[in-house]
């Protein structure tokens, strides 16, 4: 049941704020809807470990062998944790802006929270299709409500790059379950058909397209820089900080288990692809001289290596990949949430027009500087436990992809540190001396961030444990099916 809680409770709770109400109304609940899905993430990982807690099953679509199957499995827990932690921020960090229609505002990030935890806890193909689609359409009119001035040209190419992805997956989808004895959508039908290796071939490209575009993997890429820097916070921290870790959880919950014997062919090629992405978005972000650009290209080379983590196929990239998805979603909501406190104040997303604010904000100084040393791996951070798993999981895929791929690191310690010494120990302008330190909200919101940066950079285990044993389950089925052929 507290799969089915964890749609219930965004579903509902968006609908409440669209109705007729004050804006403070509609914040508050917002923010008590946050809070009950995180409650439940919570209890269900303490207090019912046991899958049964984590399952719904009841009839849907009979007609078309779908069913409303949910099923929460580590992974599912991990990622339902982090949609739970980042819509809870993204709502706490827009509580103090001025929003106008502040009741759809808030509508349409929980809607978007209940897509997503679809996506994550589906054990049905059209289930999961269906959430997919559900996360996307509250992102588009989020961002182009909310956006910047060039909103509506920049979401228009958001929408056309993830809904032809959608449709490359649902083509898919569709034919698998005309393969199955019982046309069904289950997904454990579709892992059970023995396709051949060259129909496996396209549908690995089917599913890599969709998933890559959501990722994205180089060089699909293009749609993100523009849509982070002109979305409204709370939907770039949703869109950075969750919605892409839909397409890395499709590569390892749909497309590979489905199509081993595609991704051993194609796996190489998906590999390049990632660590090119990689080297390229870190290279581009050197250049960037407004800062949310630069966070978005930073992105982009972080989930790289995650992307290659995965496709080396082993433990420990898979292990990395996981909790890096969980740390680089706390760090990247992060970073946003600290740039739009400074382009709030100052009115600017230029770097040439900040400096100095460290002088009159400590607070926010001390703070941006722990999220931004969770980004670049510092040792005793959360983000260095999983860049450290996904290196040695590509090292002992090869070596020249391990160092390659390490380039993100050194990178990105140059060009984040030199920003942050720029816009936080620069010299100080009219506007930025009397830059004003952290207001409440904002402090518990990056107080909250730096204390999960602190504890899982101390304390990895628990999670490490939560995804062993999915880790390896997955390996031996798709391993064996692929020694099955050679």
């Amino acid at each position: 049941m507290i799969a089915l809680l964890l749609f219930l409770v965004p579903l509902i709770g968006g609908l409440l704020t669209f109705l007729p109400n004050k804006s403070g109304m509609a914040r508050s609940l917002a923010l008590g809807s946050a809070l009950l899905s995180l409650a439940g993430v919570i209890a269900g990982l303490t207090l019912f470990k046991q899958p049964l807690y984590w399952e719904f099953d009841a009839e849907w679509l009979q007609t078309l062998g779908s069913r409303f199957s949910l099923k929460g499995d580590a992974m599912g827990m991990l990622m339902s944790l982090l949609t739970s932690i980042g819509v809870l921020l993204a709502v706490l960090g827009s509580w103090n802006n001025d929003v106008q229609g502040t009741n759809r505002f808030y509508g349409l990030l929980l809607w978007m929270q209940a897509g997503m935890m679809v996506v994550f806890l589906a054990s049905d193909a059209l289930l999961f299709y269906f959430g997919w689609e559900l996360a996307l359409i509250p992102a588009y009119f989020l961002c182009s409500i909310w956006g910047g001035e060039k909103r509506i040209a920049v979401t228009f190419k958001f929408f056309i790059y993830t809904f032809v992805g959608s449709v490359l997956m649902l083509i898919g989808l569709i034919y698998l379950q005309s393969l199955t004895p019982n046309h069904s959508f289950q997904m454990q039908a579709f892992r059970n058909l023995e396709i051949p290796e060259s129909k496996q071939v396209w549908l690995f490209w089917l599913f890599f397209l969709a998933f890559a575009i959501k990722v994205p993997v180089f060089p699909f890429h293009t749609w993100q820089p523009d849509t982070y820097t002109e979305a409204p916070t709370a939907g770039t921290m949703l869109l950075s900080g969750i919605m892409l870790k839909m397409g890395i959880y499709g590569v390892i919950r749909w497309l590979i288990p489905i199509a081993p014997l595609g991704f051993n062919q194609w796996g190489p090629i998906a590999l390049a692809l990632s660590i090119i992405g990689v080297v390229y978005a870190a290279i581009i972000a050197f250049t960037q001289k407004d800062v949310k650009r630069l966070v978005a290209y930073s992105s982009i080379s972080h989930v790289g290596l995650i992307a290659a983590g995965i496709f080396v196929w082993n433990v420990q990239g898979l292990q990395g990949a996981m909790i890096q998805m969980l740390n680089h979603g706390i760090n990247v909501v992060g970073m946003f949430f600290v740039l739009d406190i400074i382009i709030r104040r100052l009115g600017t997303r230029e770097m040439s027009a900040m400096g100095g604010i460290a002088k009159s904000a400590p607070q926010l100084a001390i703070t941006f500087l722990i999220v931004l040393l969770g980004s670049v791996a510092l040792p005793l951070t959360n983000g260095f436990i999983g860049e450290f798993l996904l290196l040695m999981g590509l090292y002992q895929y090869n070596l020249w992809a391990a160092v390659i791929a390490g380039l993100t690191i050194i990178f990105g310690a140059v060009y984040m540190l030199r920003a942050y010494q720029h816009i936080m120990l620069g010299e100080s302008n009219k506007v930025t001396a009397a830059f004003a330190d952290l207001d409440f909200t904002e402090k518990m919101v990056l107080y909250t961030i730096c204390g999960l940066i602190i504890l899982i950079g101390v304390f990895p285990q628990p999670i490490l444990n939560l995804t062993e044993p999915a880790v390896n389950s997955l390996l031996q089925v798709v391993n064996a099916k692929i020694l099955a052929i050679h």
